[in-house]
């Protein structure tokens, strides 16, 4: 692997500072899409959220009790939580 520019390094550095901001934003919006979503993508977008919460060292007991409810409005509380 080549050896990273100072810029470059500064870019990964801040990348990895800020990624549980990113994360919980990111989580916002996919809120927004299970309320909209159906079937398959549904079920895709539950599997990310689980991905991103296990990111952010959420419990795995609360991870998994929120997907298994399949309701968006009690992830929602969860990134208030989170956010706060």
């Amino acid at each position: 692997m080549a050896e990273l520019s100072r810029y470059q390094r500064q870019v990964v550095k801040n990348y990895y500072e800020n990624l549980d901001t990113a994360l919980v934003q990111r989580l916002g919006e996919q809120v927004t899409d299970l309320y909209l979503a159906e079937g398959k993508k549904r079920t895709k977008l539950w599997a990310s959220v689980a991905k991103s919460l296990e990111k952010l060292e959420v419990a795995q007991s609360t991870i998994d009790r929120i997907v298994a409810s399949d309701d968006a409005q009690q992830l929602a509380k969860l990134l208030q939580e989170l956010w706060g």
